[in-house]
């Protein structure tokens, strides 16, 4: 899934868009290693290692990866889109509609 999420931070760059990460490695020092080797640019959340920290445990995530797509009122849109072309899809549709709500009244 990196080089998509990659793929959509570059082509997102400027538009009302972001990835946010929780990550389930084992250590914090790993978590670095592994944004470090696979050029990880966006936030990532460290969990404790599994699927038993506290946020994993408070958005129900039982297994890795997780996806949400939230808006930007922050309601989940969608859970677990794993469709590349649909998960772009509905990411464009969002952001697209955070950008119409964002844009400042037509003159009078």
């Amino acid at each position: 899934m990196l080089p998509h999420e990659r793929s959509l931070v570059e082509k997102m760059k400027g538009r009302p868009f972001s990835i946010v990460a929780v990550n389930s490695d084992q250590t914090r020092e790993k978590l670095k290693d592994v944004m470090a080797k696979n050029n990880i640019t966006w936030p990532q959340f460290f969990d404790g290692g599994g699927t038993s920290g506290p946020i994993a445990t408070a958005w129900n995530v039982s297994s890795w990866p997780t996806l949400y797509l939230i808006d930007a009122k922050g309601v989940i849109r969608h859970k677990n889109l794993r469709d590349e072309a649909a998960m772009e899809k509905a990411i464009n549709e969002l952001v697209e509609e955070a950008e119409k709500e964002s844009a400042p009244a037509p003159a009078k």
